[in-house]
This record gives C-alpha cells, structure tokens and sequence, in this order.
C-alpha cells in the first residue's frame, strides 16, 4: 500500500464495500431460500431459529474470523489470494521438494477453479435478480433467461473500455445496497424480534444435534452466505487489510446478519414467502426500485469476478502456468486496469451456456458451493504451511488452529459433494479443464528449455571463438531475448549465419519471473559483462510486475551501456514445437501443448517491445 493510506482510509473502505463484497452481499438474494426450499427442514420456530443461527455462526467463523482476522495476515509482500498464498507456501517449503510439488499441485487446481466460480456467480446473481419480477407479474416469467442475457453480454461489452470510470460508482452503489438490506431486515425484524434469539449458537448447537443428517445436508446451501469471501483476501493489494477490515465489522456484517434476520421472522409470520423471502420483504412499492438495485448489485458482483480472472490469468501467465494472452491496459495511469479479450469472451460464452442450461437460480445453486468450499479447504491447506514453515508457529499451535478450519471447510466441501450429479459437476468440469491446461503448459515449458538447454552453446565460449576472426561489426545495439541465461540465442545463430555481422553492442537478455508480487527497480536487472560491447543481462520481475523489457534495460545507462532506442533491435525466437512419439508427456499433452505454444500471443507485445524494431528468427524444436 502507498503511504497516504491511513489518509485516504475512508476512500479505501467505501472502495472495498464496492468491489470486495459484491459477491457476498449478493448471496442474501438465494441462501434463505435454497436452505429451506428442499422441505428437508419442516417450518417451525425452533428449525427457523436453528437455521438461521448456523447460518450467522458461518459468517462468523469463515469469514470474520477465518478470513478477515487470520488469513488476511498471510500477505505476500502486500498481495493476496490464492496465487499469493500459493507462492508463500511453495517458499515455506523450498527445501522439501515433495512437498513443494504437492502443494504446487494442489494450489493450481485451486487456481483453476477460481474460473469455475467465476462462471456461477455471474450467472447466479444477475438470474436471482432478474427473477425478482416474477413476484410482482407472472408475466415476466418468459423474459426473466433473456433478460439475464441481455444484462450479462452488456457488461462484458463494456470490458474493453476498462473498469475506472463504472468502478468510482461501485462504492456508493453497495453502500445503498448493504443499507437497504439492513433496514429490509430491520423492519421485519421489529415484527417479530424474537427472531433475535437466532444470534445465540445454541439454537445452532441444538438444530446439529437434533436433526445431524439434514444439518450436513443444509451445510451445502448454507455455505451460499459466505460465497466471495475468497475475495477479502483476494483484493487484499488493491485496498489493504485495515480497510477491508473496517468494511466487515462496520458496514457489511451488520447488514447481512440484519437482513438474513429480517428473512427468518418473515418465515416465521409467512411460511409461503419462501419461494423468494429476500423480494417478499419489500413492500410492493418497493419491489421493481429493489430489483433494479438487486440488479446493480448482482453486476458488480459479477465485474469484481470478471477483473479477478484478468488480474488472475495475468499473474498464471507471469508464473509459468498459462501461455501468453493479448493483454490491453485500459488506463494508462494503473498497471492494474487490464483487459484480456481471450478470457473475456471464453467466461462470457461459459456463463451463457450456464444460465442456458442450468435456467434458474435454484438449479444454479446446486452447481455452486463446490468450487467455493474446495478453494476454502485449498486455502486452509496452505495456510498451515505457511504459519508453520514461515512463521515458525508451534507444529501443536498450527495443528489446533487450520485443523479446526479444515473440519469446517470440510464438512461444507463433503455436503457439497451431495450436489455433484444435480450440477456441481459443472464448475469442476471447467476447473478441471483449465487444471490440464496449467499442468499441460508448465510441464510442456519444462520438456521445452530442457531440450534447448541439450542443444545450447556456452556463451562466454563461443563469443570468444567469435572474436577470434570477428566478423563486420555495424552501428546499434542487439538485443538478444533468451530463456536460458548463459547460453547463445538461436536468433543470434541464425543472424550471424545469413547476415554475417555483429552490432557495436550486444545484450544477451533473459527474463525470469519470480514468486513474489512485486520487485523493487534497484533489484530489477543484474549484468555481467562478457567484453567487446557485450553483456548478459538478466531482468527479474514479480508476478504483478509488468514486464517492461525496454524500460528496464535503461538501467544499464550506468553500467556504461547507451542504448538509443533508434537504433536498437530485438531478436527473438520464434520456435515452432514438434510432439514426437518418446519419454515426454502423453500424446495428447504434447499436441496440446504445441497448439498453444503456436496461439500464444507474440512474446515482443508481452514485453513491450517496440513492434519496428522487432526480428524474429524461428527454428524448429522436437519435444
């Protein structure tokens, strides 16, 4: 965080309402109803009473004191989520290869599931909103799936042109929202305050011992209230963790926790509302003004998925673990606001197939929590690795804490599993996809600069042979792109065997990205030099850092390196891969694998070389 925070705390609070708690704010609009709509729990004072007091006893325990007190702490250099937390724990745990592999493993998965969410909560939001209509006239019912349409191409219309101008009403937005739910909640609440007696978890205790089956079985629609809470640690970067903090206790709990209220009383005195209690607690009045706000509320729930996914495929891609993607940056001022057209498009299409098939939000609540609840238990996972080989907390202490958070997660996660074949299914089918995608192209980049490093000349060697009977020298400076450190670039093979000569100065550059969010500029370039006019260079960026190859090369002004952007070229690579029948990976993989090799965007838009004064010089690679 920049230092004019504590300055600028209530600008930042106000912004954390907007874009962290969109989701859970819009989880009030299908968690009461999706709890008793199954009539596993019978309508009685006591059930309602026992529900609703599980339900404020999960808000508590995952995210006020799981997320907001605890995790929120496991910071990576100011950054959160779960590829933050994934970098932290692959640090932890360095010196323990296994390990290390494991928890790479399980924390991609973790990551791949990131887009499963993404493609149900759009979807769930903007359908649950929509279907407020239906309760003032049956016939919006025919335009309710349309309708939905219509509001979710729009806003990833809109994505192109960026988030800055939309994202400064997101904050007042949801504070309207999160104000109309409390007093939603408090108007039913004074008909019937006795449902007061929910905030006692004894109610809890005694509905779990009373009726344990159909409480495991509740747990899988209960855990809808605490949807997005993945997002407090998420967008931990953007605000920090004061703010978001703030946000929680004073703001977003109380309300939730009044309006889930307000849904319980109205129960009480109104067992047929719970076809949809949420809209039956506004007054008809009230009803289309709150479901045009339910509206607003359920896009920006849906924008804060969609900005996730681009500023989570952009570190994936910083990480190894996805090919390069256009990239646009839609406000020159914040290297945050980007725009992937690819991954744009791809989540809109899923959404529309989800909101096709799936066709309410009571089916989509059924493909829903699975994703949720496994990226809970992931982060519990890597959470006890992080305290105990980082923070060097009592193995006992460790135990104790995430393994009381791993009982709970897990019985969310093991409830859920209950909703496989009625939809959850389907955001672990996309996980699953993107999981073989991941694994596919890091394994496939490892196959890859093992080869080339079979092949590679030693550097220092052949530049001494080359200067031996050097060859006709012209005015500029090369700039060799190189993954391997050390050893000479094919480009530069191929230029001195068709071209026959050798720029004044030549830069052997290889860039390597770490895990860390962020590396401060005096540790962003080491050189060594190789004499005659030629270095080896290597940049070192963090997987949020931009990865600006000509800007950073002008730290080498210093090192008595003058390069005149006029005449510099670039030489890259273009390596075409071959999947060949041996000891790599499946068939399939490799084929794979050289697909997206040969779609991946040119490496000179990734690094910010300038388009004339790029060369691209391709050979041919057996994997």
């Amino acid at each position: 965080m920049t230092s004019d925070t504590k300055s600028s705390l209530p600008a930042l609070t106000l912004g954390a309402i907007g874009v962290v708690y969109g989701d859970i704010g819009t989880s009030v609009l299908y968690a009461v109803k999706e709890v008793f709509k199954s009539g596993l729990v019978p309508f009685t004072p006591d059930n309602i009473y026992g529900i609703l007091s599980i339900l404020f006893w999960t808000l508590v325990v995952i995210v006020a004191v799981k997320y907001v007190v605890l995790v929120l702490r496991a910071d990576n250099n100011g950054e959160g989520g779960l590829v933050a937390m994934l970098a932290l724990a692959s640090q932890a745990v360095r010196d323990r290869p296994g390990t290390r592999t494991v928890l790479m493993l399980v924390g991609i998965f973790g990551t791949a599931l990131f887009y499963g969410d993404g493609v149900i909560t759009p979807a769930i939001s903007v359908l649950s909103a929509a279907e407020g209509l239906e309760l003032a006239s049956d016939v919006f019912h025919p335009y309710i799936i349309p309708l939905a349409f219509v509001v979710l191409f729009l806003l990833f219309v809109v994505q192109k042109r960026g988030t800055a101008g939309i994202g400064k009403a997101f904050g007042p937005i949801m504070m309207v929202w999160f104000l109309t739910l409390a007093v939603l909640g408090i108007v039913q609440i004074a008909t019937h305050p006795e449902i007061l007696k929910a905030l006692n978890p004894y109610y809890a205790v005694r509905f779990a011992l009373s009726s344990p089956w159909v409480t495991f079985v509740t747990l899988g629609a209960i855990v809808l209230a605490v949807t997005g809470a993945e997002a407090l640690y998420a967008d931990m970067g953007h605000f920090g963790k004061k703010p978001i903090r703030l946000a929680w206790f004073s703001i977003v709990m109380p309300s939730l926790t009044l309006n889930y209220l307000g849904q319980g009383a109205l129960l009480l005195s109104t067992p047929e509302a719970v076809k949809n209690p949420f809209f039956m607690m506004a007054p008809p009045w009230a009803l289309f003004p709150l479901v045009i706000l339910a509206t607003m509320a359920a896009v920006i729930a849906s924008q804060a998925l969609i900005t996730g996914a681009f500023s989570v495929t952009r570190q994936a891609v910083q990480m190894g673990l996805l090919p390069r993607f256009n990239i646009q940056h839609t406000n020159a001022r914040e290297a945050g606001q980007i725009y992937i057209p690819f991954v744009n498009w791809t989540l809109f299409v899923a959404i529309a197939l989800a909101v096709g098939f799936f066709r309410s939000s009571d089916n989509l609540a059924a493909a829903y929590g699975i994703a949720v609840t496994t990226n809970m238990l992931i982060t519990t996972i890597l959470t006890f690795f992080v305290v105990r080989y980082s923070w060097k907390y009592p193995l006992w202490l460790c135990i104790v804490v995430t393994g009381v958070f791993f009982l709970i997660d897990f019985a969310f996660f093991a409830s859920n599993l209950l909703k496989l074949a009625d939809g959850g299914w389907f955001p672990l089918l996309i996980g699953a996809a993107v999981f073989a995608l991941m694994t596919t192209w890091r394994d496939g980049r490892s196959l890859l600069n093992d080869k080339l490093r079979e092949d590679a000349i030693d550097l220092a060697g052949f530049l001494e042979s080359v200067f031996a009977c050097p060859p006709a020298r012209v005015e500029g400076t090369a700039v060799f792109l190189t993954a391997e450190s050390g050893t000479v670039p094919n480009a530069m093979l191929h230029n001195l065997k068709h071209n026959k000569v050798l720029h004044r100065q030549n830069l052997f550059v290889s860039v390597q990205s770490h895990e860390v969010p962020w590396l401060p500029v005096e540790h962003r370039i080491a050189v060594e030099p190789l004499g005659h006019d030629c270095w080896q260079v290597t940049l070192h960026f963090g997987f949020k850092d931009e990865p600006d190859v000509p800007l950073a090369l002008q730290g080498l002004r210093d090192c008595g390196c003058d390069m005149e952007p006029m005449s510099t070229s670039y030489f890259l690579s273009r390596d075409t891969v071959v999947p060949t029948i041996g000891q790599g990976m499946a068939p399939w993989r490799e084929k794979l694998f050289a697909q997206m090799h040969r779609n991946a965007s040119a490496a000179a838009d990734f690094l910010h070389l300038p388009n004339n004064a790029v060369v691209e010089l391709g050979s041919k690679i057996e994997i």
